[in-house]
């Protein structure tokens, strides 16, 4: 009864600091002079390392924005309500996998945008059930893979100016968070 409230959005506050952050990065590119966007990951260059950690951060447009917002929201809400403890743990290991192996092997292009996280975050919860094998993380795995199954299978396939490659390595690191989570005590 004495434990504090973690915020005033209760079992949502993750999510929604996280989406505000994205939206405050993404407000400040209009500020700042320059563009921040300049450090997302930029395969094999000293300056793309930094976009290990920002990428995830940084979106071209207010489209792009905007299409991975409802996404990492739901998803990192799905990932809070079911597995609280692993908030934290989860998306750091999804970034330290996903941002190295694509600054290693992805094309030379500027990658940025929540994307990367999304398919990690989907991953993750997909892998997680069917490791767990147990009934709520199976419910959550097949809820996940009905809405976003289809989607995310589509964002595999290289196109244009898309980084199938950060969705690849997003989902690498979604399932290797998984299989390092499961059997931890914080789910």
């Amino acid at each position: 009864m004495n434990e504090p409230q973690a915020s005033r959005f209760g079992v949502a506050s993750g999510p929604v600091y996280l989406v505000c952050a994205i939206w405050a990065v993404y407000l400040a590119d209009f500020i700042i002079p320059g563009r921040l966007n300049s450090w997302g990951i930029v395969p094999r260059t000293c300056g793309g390392l930094v976009g290990i950690l920002t990428s995830n951060f940084l979106h071209a447009n207010l489209g792009h924005i905007v299409s991975n917002t409802v996404p990492l929201f739901v998803l990192s809400l799905l990932l809070t309500i079911f597995y609280r403890r692993l908030f934290a743990p989860v998306i750091v290991t999804i970034i330290l996998i996903s941002g190295p192996l694509l600054w290693l092997l992805g094309r030379s292009a500027n990658h940025i945008g929540a994307s990367i996280l999304i398919y990690g975050l989907a991953a993750f919860l997909i892998s997680y059930g069917l490791l767990k094998k147990a009934f709520v993380p199976a419910l959550v795995a097949l809820f996940v893979g009905l809405v976003y199954g289809w989607g995310l299978l589509l964002g595999f396939i290289p196109s244009g100016c898309i980084s199938w490659e950060g969705h690849l390595f997003g989902a690498v690191g979604g399932v290797v968070a998984a299989y390092q989570f499961r059997n931890s005590e914080l789910s």
